[in-house]
């Protein structure tokens, strides 16, 4: 069994790993370099590949910058700090981002033959994207199962694997401890300092989930925090 990977580096794609690796699968991880604010996820990505010995592990190169709109991928934005309840969609959200790495990674499921794409989405902790519901991950399946040569002449359906999805953060850090999935390789800090900082959405995110989970953070985090 084969299975496509989307591995950006971070905790939940890193766990996502981990329940493939453990369910059987050969591992395709694909990573994505979309000129975002930093290459610290890349580089994790590449480590955690190495790590579960993933039998290709391949980077796309995109422009996403180009278009704009986001504090990932323009720098005169400002990555906001402080809190990570919105009751909007925050400038972190990067516009069309998960439509379009799946799009690659179902093209690199027919390729190399794979029947199962993992992405670890989740719809409880999270910072408000659109991309990462289940109605998304369900329109998706629909247009995949019409859009590849695997799904009309093979009749062969690929499968959108979303183990995460109803996970709190304090389930996923679990999952992956239990899983033996080498946390201390992952970054999610949207700035990509040497050491998190702490204080954006999604430092604050992982590190209530840490905490609730009663298991401690392996990597490094800026003084004070």
């Amino acid at each position: 069994m084969k299975a496509v990977v989307l591995l950006s580096g971070g905790l939940d794609s890193t766990v996502c790993m981990a329940v493939a690796q453990n369910r059987g699968y050969e591992l395709f991880p694909i990573s994505f370099n979309y000129n975002q604010r930093h290459d610290r996820e890349l580089q994790s990505a590449s480590s955690i590949a190495k790590h579960y010995k993933a039998t290709k592990h391949i980077v796309i190169n995109t422009n996403m910058d180009a278009i704009g709109g986001s504090a990932l991928t323009d720098n005169k934005l400002a990555v906001p700090v402080g809190h990570a309840d919105h009751q909007d969609i925050p400038i972190t959200y990067v516009p069309a981002r998960n439509l379009i790495f799946l799009s690659y990674a179902l093209g690199y499921a027919e390729v190399t033959g794979a029947d199962h794409i993992f992405i670890g989405v989740n719809a409880l902790d999270y910072s408000g994207y659109p991309d990462c519901r289940p109605e998304f991950i369900q329109q998706f399946q629909q247009l995949a199962n019409y859009s590849t040569k695997a799904g009309v002449q093979d009749k062969r359906q690929i499968i959108i694997e979303t183990p995460l999805l109803q996970l709190t953060k304090k389930e996923i850090v679990l999952l992956g401890t239990d899983l033996q999935a080498p946390l201390e390789l992952t970054t999610s800090c949207y700035k990509g300092g040497q050491r998190a900082c702490g204080h954006c959405d999604s430092c604050i995110l992982r590190l209530k989930g840490f905490a609730d989970a009663g298991v401690v953070d392996p990597i490094l985090y800026e003084l004070g925090v």
